[in-house]
């Protein structure tokens, strides 16, 4: 036998400095994304090379969605100057402007497919316009910091994921001190055009800065056009067949999907866990609807179901009940259950319930501070709440209780991503179960009350075991590298509001759609998307977050099918997202499903190699 206890291990020369060059973004899986071409759409094409589009009258007007008197009133400049008309991407008489200096910022949560926005940008602007970004987000706006994008940057951050290359931040511009920053930014950087890439509540701040900033900002008159870019990965913001969908989504959903089916397909090999998987999206459950719809999980909650049907926390931990019983009757003691980030905040019992706790924390603060433990604090709010939310409250499990109490976000919500629901619903789900072994009657015979089994059934129910892991996927989907149809729509989304930027428009979010059939390029003016919403105490305009409708074709697909999904093995594995061959062209089924296009295959056009070797 070979004695190689005493061997000398030497890496070679050649193999260290291929490592070395894996830093900062040189992985081989990189370094290959940023070779990949991305379709463009026709339009932005003239002889083989990018150009700007020019604009039009779509021929279609948004209603403002409050009384249009109100909105003059806050918003007279937008209105005069965007009419509400959606304008439509032409390639007539194309702008051909020089000497434009335009400025970019993410704002908000990260989303796969930023950085192509700037490469979209940077192109369309060409060499005689200038591109800044902004660092850090709105706090670097505020605070001026500004770089130059240079062409020789594009090579860098084509195709990556996040927005690493500028960063981002939560800041919101509101107060009066706030826009005059801005204002002297602008002046100051000779800024023409701010663009904002960013959510319904950054989008709400493009079109109150697009008002301020309309007119006298430089020492000429001139005002500073300010233009958005829909981004979240929550989708929700949406503006019917206009838009169908917000970038990042895409990313967010294939990601998520890959892990819950890589889990349901660990149930099946197992075949003795119960895993509970709580899904980011606070407030819309579109993350949710999409990936049960690519995994066919055991169980799966919309959180806009639960506010309809003013289901009750009981109802809910019934429901998942009734399926680990049937299950476990038919020897299948494993499932997965899908739970929204935003869960309890939909059901009505519970939202009432952190609705008056908000309220007590935040008219309480200074008398909340003199108590020194959380049994002091939770006496004194039990002691202010109504007695349905104090008995609700005291039947929450004690870690739940202490949880409800942390400390509120800046618009003084709780931090529901802070609560662990998924393990909530384990702990309730396992006392239901003890009490319904307990008591075998309940399982015979029909009725909302009954699970309809044999003897023989809850006799294999009673003696079955319920084990459980919990999981929660947020942070995994928000930078990866994006979808081939993330950085197609993303290229594509910059190639528009630079366009819009040329053209001279202000007030207007860019938006993508015909995606099965070529791609159309539309700017929708954000004042029809502004409404009033009452936060804080105060009425304020915002940009109302686009739910899941429950007759819309995705979610009665959902319905018609789920019951199966919870008493068959009917899961499915989509796998990492693909970015050769066809599975790389599958756009979300939620946007299929909505838009009525006959096929998953998205379609933007010829496909182009952006960045040369």
């Amino acid at each position: 036998m070979r004695d190689i206890s005493g061997a000398s291990w030497v890496a070679s020369p050649e193999l260290i400095r291929f490592c070395d060059s894996v830093e900062k973004n040189g992985s081989l899986f990189e370094r290959e994304m940023r070779k990949l071409s991305i379709p463009v759409i026709d339009l932005f094409l003239e002889e083989g090379r990018i150009v700007p589009a020019s604009f039009e009258f779509s021929g279609e007007n948004l209603d403002a969605a409050e009384d249009v008197s109100r909105i003059l009133k806050a918003f007279p400049n937008l209105y005069s100057a965007t009419g509400c008309r959606v304008l439509k991407a032409s390639g007539r008489d194309r702008p051909v402007v020089t000497g434009r200096r335009v400025a970019v910022i993410f704002s908000g949560g990260p989303a796969a497919g930023g950085h192509n926005v700037l490469v979209g940008l940077k192109m369309v602007l060409g060499v005689d316009n200038t591109l800044l970004g902004v660092r850090n987000g709105p706090k670097g706006l505020l605070a001026g910091e500004l770089f130059e994008i240079r062409e020789s940057d594009l090579a860098q951050i084509i195709n990556t994921g996040g927005f690493a290359f500028m960063g981002t931040d939560r800041t919101k511009i509101k107060t009066k001190d706030q826009f005059e920053q801005v204002e002297a930014v602008c002046r100051d950087q000779r800024i023409d055009c701010l663009v904002i890439v960013g959510g319904d509540d950054s989008n709400t701040n493009a079109a109150v800065l697009a008002e301020h900033l309309f007119q006298n900002v430089h020492s000429d008159g001139r005002g500073v056009q300010v233009l958005g870019v829909p981004k979240t990965i929550d989708g929700d913001l949406q503006v019917g067949d206009l838009l169908p969908i917000s970038f990042g989504f895409d990313t967010a959903t294939k990601t998520y999907s890959e892990m819950v089916g890589n889990i349901l397909q660990d149930t099946l090999s197992s075949r003795k866990y119960w895993h509970f998987v709580k899904l980011m999206g606070r407030s819309a459950t579109h993350v949710g609807l999409e990936v049960a719809l690519q995994t066919r999980p055991t169980v799966a909650f919309i959180s806009e179901e639960i506010a309809e049907k003013r289901l009750s926390l009981s109802q809910i931990v019934d429901t998942i009940c009734r399926a680990v019983a049937r299950r476990a009757a038919r020897d299948m003691n494993y499932g997965v259950v899908l739970i929204p980030e935003g869960l309890i905040e939909f059901i009505p019992e519970m939202k009432t319930l952190i609705s008056e706790l908000n309220e007590v924390i935040a008219s309480s603060s200074e008398l909340l501070l003199d108590l020194d433990t959380i049994a002091e604090k939770k006496e004194f709010i039990l002691g202010r709440i109504s007695e349905d939310s104090a008995k609700l409250m005291a039947s929450l499990p004690d870690e739940f209780e202490d949880m409800l109490l942390l400390d509120r976000d800046s618009h003084g919500n709780l931090k529901v991503s802070q609560i662990p629901t998924e393990k909530l619903l384990i702990e309730m789900v396992s006392a239901r179960l003890r009490e319904m072994e307990a008591n075998p009657d309940l399982f015979i015979g029909e009725g909302d009350d009954r699970i309809n089994l044999t003897p023989e059934e809850v006799k294999r129910f009673v003696e079955s075991k319920f084990a459980t892991n919990s999981h929660f996927f947020g942070y995994e989907g928000r930078c990866g590298a994006p979808t081939r149809f993330d950085a197609a729509y993303t290229f594509n989304l910059g190639l528009l509001v630079g366009s819009l930027a040329l053209a001279g428009k202000t007030g207007y979010i860019a938006a993508i759609n015909a995606l099965d059939r070529g791609g159309q390029a539309l700017a929708i003016p954000l004042v029809g998307l502004i409404h009033m919403e009452h936060r804080q105490g105060k009425d304020e305009f915002v940009i109302e977050k686009t739910m899941v409708k429950m007759d819309s074709p995705a979610f009665k697909f959902f319905i018609e099918n789920r019951e199966r999904w919870a008493t068959e093995d009917c899961s499915a594995s989509p796998g990492p997202r693909q970015l050769w061959g066809p599975v790389s062209s599958q756009l979300p089924m939620l946007i299929a499903f909505n838009q009525g296009y006959n096929s998953l295959e998205f379609d933007l056009g010829e496909e182009r190699k952006i960045i040369s070797d």
